[in-house]
């Protein structure tokens, strides 16, 4: 009895020790063929597999039945391994993690500066060349023709006028941007350190000029005055024929273009005749001996402004006497004042009034010829 239950306990004991004696030669023999082939071919890392991956693989490994061979459960395991890694939709935050965000990182980056030979290719200066003659005709053409329409209606010459400035500075703006953008196309990094190192280059070198261009700018968004107005400076006056960004043009009395730059216009103090308006007053000044009849000075003087072909009549006419002395005599300065119809006109207008008003006071004999200065 004793013989048989001991028999009975031996096998128990070895078919208890048997399959766990199995499992672990299992094992054994799976890793060092697993850490073979990630040596060789990179196919898996270890370290990349999970905890309950592992435990998959154990739990895989005492499933299988002991009369397979070890060969097909080795292939079953790294089969299901394999999958599991593959199908698995959570992101390891190993190496495997490490791997792909540096794999993934460099199509994210923005574009890299391009080469200088890239940048300055024959092509991309001849097109450049191309939009920028293509920019300066079409601006010209555009100005010419504003500028017939505005000769031809003087009712609207100065606002026509007022308009080339704007047109000049916007198109030659979308000019520039379609050159930057639509053939070199600089990413915008390289811009804004091209814009930095030119703007620090400029404004050490050219402070002036800078100046006259911000002058300019403002000029044309303070708008003072326009183009086709009368301005006086201080010490030039004429019609403004051209607001540029260095500088503006004027036309003076006798024919002369004066190029008076535009931070001296923006820092002192600009007379405007008109306004805008293609009318302006004039003044003419004549000086007469204090004891005259200025009631009818006044009337001669009046009547001689309305009968002038450049008279605008719309507009008040004033005559003012004013008493001056000069050399020890005292005089009376009449000033006349009416509007011209046209600022051109302006100074044909007061020459018209001043020939008038003598003459009229001669026949009259209201002054003698020794009494005129």
């Amino acid at each position: 009895m004793m013989k048989h239950f001991t028999f009975y306990l031996l096998c128990l004991l070895i078919g208890y020790l048997y399959p766990q004696t199995s499992t672990a030669q299992h094992t054994i023999q799976v890793k060092p063929l697993l850490s073979q082939n990630d040596s060789s071919a990179n196919e898996f890392r270890l370290e990349g597999i999970k905890p309950d991956t592992l435990t998959k693989i154990d739990t895989l490994t005492i499933k299988k039945e002991n009369t397979a061979s070890t060969l097909d459960t080795i292939e079953n395991v790294k089969a299901e391994i394999t999958r599991d890694i593959i199908d698995s939709p959570e992101q390891d935050t190993s190496l495997f993690s490490v791997t792909n965000l540096f794999s993934n990182f460099d199509p994210k980056v923005p574009n890299k500066p391009k080469d200088v030979l890239e940048v300055i290719s024959l092509s991309k200066i001849f097109w450049t060349l191309v939009l920028l003659l293509f920019g300066y005709y079409f601006i010209q053409l555009v100005i010419k023709i504003l500028d017939i329409f505005s000769e031809r209606s003087a009712r609207f010459r100065i606002t026509i006028k007022g308009i080339i400035p704007v047109f000049r500075i916007l198109t030659w703006s979308i000019i520039i941007f379609a050159i930057i953008k639509g053939i070199y196309d600089p990413p915008f990094e390289t811009v804004i350190a091209f814009t930095a190192s030119v703007g620090i280059a400029v404004g050490l070198a050219a402070q002036d000029l800078l100046k006259n261009v911000f002058g300019g700018m403002a000029l044309l968004l303070d708008r003072p005055f326009k183009v086709g107005d009368k301005i006086d400076s201080g010490k030039y006056y004429g019609e403004v024929i051209e607001i540029g960004l260095r500088a503006t043009r004027l036309v003076t009395a006798d024919d002369s273009v004066v190029s008076v730059p535009n931070a001296e216009l923006v820092n002192s103090s600009v007379s405007n005749a008109n306004s805008g308006e293609l009318n302006c007053q004039v003044v003419a000044e004549i000086y007469l001996p204090i004891d005259i009849d200025t009631f009818k000075v006044r009337q001669i003087a009046t009547e001689s402004a309305q009968v002038s072909r450049y008279v605008y009549l719309n507009k008040p006419i004033t005559v003012l006497f004013f008493n001056e002395v000069k050399e020890r005599r005292s005089y009376l300065k009449m000033r006349i004042k009416a509007y011209v119809m046209d600022i051109r006109y302006e100074f044909q207008f007061k020459s018209d009034m001043t020939e008038i008003v003598i003459r009229e006071l001669l026949r009259e004999g209201l002054i003698s010829k020794d009494e005129l200065f």
